[in-house]
């Protein structure tokens, strides 16, 4: 007599090789069979973390400035040809079409301003712009220099050199410096460097590089200031006068 145990996994296998006969029947006859599960590829993010602020661009176009002299030429007609010069406004006067706002803008925005401005004079009209004469790039030095005052910024200057060519620091001169960039009309932006530390190659590459228009600030020793409001000095343990009589 054979065992309910026994009957029930033979029952198991039996039932088990008939399901696998009828997948096999059904693929060869090129039936469907049961949907397969499977994996569905998720969407990778490329971005890790926030976006990354891009990376300032270091030679950036000269912006029309007050005072500076424009010399516009049209090529197909010249008889528009002219030589202007920005008003402290911030104005230049046309001829034939008027006044436009020029004052921060760069060379090639100017050259749309001007198609816009001659539209109805001209038929997309080839305009050239050039800079005859212009406001020179400089920085600015003040404080504890050898000679404080405005230079003009014609190559690539970092703040130690900018402060080698202000004559260099003068004895009552901090080492902790500041370099002043103005970010817009209202905002400056504020760097404080370790000049000594420059100078003695620890860390070079905080030397900062300079702008137009920036300025570096050398402020004077403590005990400087210090010692211009003591009014007397000590010398052997007594008080002396500047001025005994």
């Amino acid at each position: 007599m054979i065992k309910p145990r026994i009957f029930r996994t033979v029952f198991a296998c039996l039932l088990l090789c008939s399901c696998v006969a009828m997948v096999q029947a059904q693929q060869e006859q090129g039936s469907p069979g049961p949907a397969l599960a499977t994996p569905t590829s998720m969407p990778v993010s490329n971005n890790a973390g926030p976006s990354q602020p891009q990376l300032q661009q270091r030679y950036p176009r000269y912006k029309i400035q007050r005072e500076d002299v424009l010399l516009l030429s049209f090529p197909l007609s010249p008889e528009l040809d002219q030589t202007v010069t920005v008003q402290p406004d911030g104005y230049i006067e046309l001829l034939n079409a008027g006044s436009i706002h020029v004052q921060g803008l760069t060379v090639p925005e100017l050259v749309q301003a001007l198609k816009k401005a001659y539209t109805g004079v001209l038929h997309d009209p080839i305009i050239n712009v050039d800079l005859k004469d212009f406001q020179k790039p400089f920085f600015t030095v003040s404080g504890q220099v050898g000679k404080p005052g405005k230079y003009e910024l014609r190559s690539d200057l970092t703040v130690a050199e900018a402060i080698a060519v202000a004559g260099g620091l003068a004895p009552t001169a901090k080492t902790q410096i500041f370099l002043f960039h103005r970010t817009s009309n209202d905002w400056f932006e504020v760097k404080k460097l370790n000049l000594k530390d420059i100078l003695n190659g620890k860390n070079p590459n905080e030397d900062a590089l300079l702008k137009p228009g920036d300025m570096i600030y050398v402020p004077e020793k403590f005990i400087t200031k210090f010692r211009k409001y003591v009014p007397y000095s000590l010398n052997a343990g007594a008080y002396l006068s500047p001025n005994p009589f």
